[in-house]
């Protein structure tokens, strides 16, 4: 059976590993690439919800690797999987990320502090160094890291995972600079978008929590797809060291 005859569209031939990809975001930026025809391997820390969500996608096209994101030798084996599998990574969502506290941060636990950094920020560069150093410097590429528009401006009550996002916008910036002009690197910083991991700020009330929005509704995961595709692909060619902002108007509503 032809990729035609199977519904499937043909290979791109361009392989991308998604961090945190199981599911939420990650999740819509897996089905966005194998849409187009891109291969992809996926992480996650359930190695039952990894296989299914690669089983969903397309077992031909998609793999999954479980571990933490921010465990070095997780990232080695991700990294060597891909190669070993499809032969290239020409593409790096660092998606992954955890905010496990609500609340200042005066009163913020330092320990936590730090297991946010190395989940979101950490895990990143890790990730980064070592597509970098296993395909990208070679033959090129692209990354997109995952930002928040609580990385943007001041997040009461979110302040570490705010602190860790803005972290990651100027991780951006180093990347690209350093990277270029073989690998672009930008950023994608969402407003709430429906997910498990979003689910605290806005279930029960999500109508309360859509008002804002110009748009009239939170984000959905596709929404943050077909950003990312557009910027992992030849149409983003001039477009390094930026991020985009995908709120559904919500940063209209800041003003004087």
């Amino acid at each position: 059976m032809t990729e035609q005859d199977s519904g499937l569209p043909e290979l791109t031939g361009k392989v991308a590993l998604i961090t945190g990809g199981s599911r939420g975001i990650g999740y819509g930026i897996a089905e966005a690439l194998v849409a187009r025809g891109d291969r992809v391997v996926i992480t996650g820390r359930n190695e039952d919800t990894l296989k299914e969500a690669a089983e969903k996608l397309g077992a031909d096209r998609v793999i999954g690797v479980a571990g933490k994101a921010h465990d070095e030798a997780h990232q080695a084996a991700t990294v060597e999987r891909a190669m070993e599998t499809f032969g290239r990574v020409d593409y790096l969502v660092n998606n992954a990320g955890t905010n496990p506290v609500f609340g200042p941060i005066a009163d913020l636990d330092l320990g936590v502090a730090r297991k946010v950094f190395e989940t979101n920020v950490v895990s990143a560069l890790g990730f980064a160094q070592r597509t970098w150093h296993a395909w990208q410097k070679d033959n090129g590429g692209a990354i997109v890291n995952i930002a928040s528009i609580a990385g943007l401006n001041a997040s009461p009550f979110v302040g570490a995972y705010g602190i860790s996002k803005a972290a990651m916008v100027n991780l951006t910036l180093q990347l690209a600079h350093e990277f270029a002009p073989g690998v672009r690197v930008n950023a994608i910083a969402p407003a709430v978008v429906k997910t498990k991991f979003a689910a605290a700020l806005y279930e029960n009330r999500e109508e309360e929590a859509a008002a804002g929005y110009p748009m009239g509704r939170l984000g959905v995961p596709e929404d943050i797809g077909g950003a990312a595709a557009f910027l992992l692909s030849d149409a983003a060619g001039w477009i390094t060291g930026q991020t985009l902002v995908v709120d559904g108007g919500l940063f209209l509503n800041v003003g004087v």
